[in-house]
């Protein structure tokens, strides 16, 4: 169990870090998209190159960050069973849906997608645009990286389950405890 408790910590791990650095590129979005429009309206000048720019990070950011969202239990759900249940029933609950629905969902954006980002690296694709930004493949490559790190994190939240029904729920990794209270912060238990 130890084991498998160092492989959801590194797990946790590598999403924390490319989630923490990724998220840093919604920064450089706003400034670049914020020079297109300063450009635009004040100096009557477009650059397309720039246009792609703030897009291609803004794809690049979302895709990147998606296992870092799984990790801090970000992402939308309706939990009005969840957020009440006890830890052996999250527990469950998670372990069942990660491999009824996570794993196989990562699958299919893994298989489907493998084809276009290789046929994408095959001839360098870049923008559509003239004056566009040149290397579309790399950030299609991003497609593959979040079917990889949210399948990862989703295996860190299997072994999450499994060492809490196993009774080992001391040995899960601090970054992916389950609260004591879900409910949201802020919020007097019974509103939420």
């Amino acid at each position: 169990m130890h084991f498998l408790a160092r492989i959801a910590t590194s797990i946790c791990a590598v999403n924390l870090f490319i989630g923490r650095t990724f998220s840093w590129l919604a920064l450089g979005i706003v400034v670049v998209c914020f020079t297109v429009v300063v450009q635009r309206y004040v100096f009557s000048v477009s650059y397309l190159w720039m246009q792609d720019l703030y897009i291609w990070l803004n794809g690049a950011m979302f895709t990147a960050v998606a296992g870092f969202a799984l990790l801090r239990d970000d992402h939308v759900r309706v939990d009005i069973f969840y957020r009440p249940a006890g830890m052996r029933t999250r527990a469950l609950a998670d372990l069942v849906g990660v491999f009824l629905f996570l794993l196989p969902f990562t699958w299919v954006v893994y298989q489907y997608s493998m084809p276009f980002v290789v046929r994408a690296w095959g001839y360098r694709e870049a923008s559509a645009n003239v004056g566009g930004m040149p290397g579309l493949f790399i950030l299609k490559s991003f497609i593959i990286a979040f079917a990889v790190l949210i399948a990862l994190q989703g295996l860190a939240m299997a072994i999450r389950s499994i060492l809490v029904l196993s009774g080992n729920e001391n040995l899960v990794p601090t970054s992916i405890q389950y609260k004591a209270d879900q409910a949201l912060p802020g919020l007097p238990k019974g509103d939420a």
